[in-house]
């Protein structure tokens, strides 16, 4: 991985795909999907976020290939596009101090999108371990 400082490139791609998150709608949808896949009307019941101003967030984050879709019957179904993007969404949630930090913590050591094979905790996790030692 190279550092972002190295390539303005790298920085453009990186400030992009911030924009995509610095949005407070997005940034719910996209912390309740880190528990796993959930309907339109989860979502909507659980942030409040209501129509249309759901139906757009949830097109916005298509588009930027945050999360994926699943249909089935009249229901669709969004989950997050891979583990870079639940990695962000805990990075921000410890970098914010989002709910309790013990459970951010055990959050972050959670394997929410992990394969099976993988086995270490990723950097969110050891921002927290140095954040709340120092």
């Amino acid at each position: 991985m190279n550092a972002i400082w190295r390539s303005r490139e790298q920085a453009d791609l990186a400030a992009d795909k911030l924009r995509k998150f610095a949005q407070p709608q997005r940034l719910m949808i996209l912390s309740l999907l880190r528990e796993g896949e959930k309907s339109v009307t989860e979502i909507d019941v659980a942030t409040g976020i209501g129509q249309p101003a759901l139906s757009q967030q949830l097109a916005e984050l298509r588009k930027a290939e945050l999360v994926t879709t699943r249909r089935q019957a009249k229901q669709i179904y969004y989950s997050l596009a891979d583990e870079s993007v639940a990695l962000c969404v805990r990075s921000l949630e410890a970098m914010f101090n989002a709910g309790d930090p013990e459970q951010v913590l055990l959050n972050m050591t959670r394997p929410s999108l992990r394969s099976e094979s993988e086995s270490t905790v990723g950097g969110a996790a050891n921002f927290v371990r140095l954040r709340r030692s120092g």
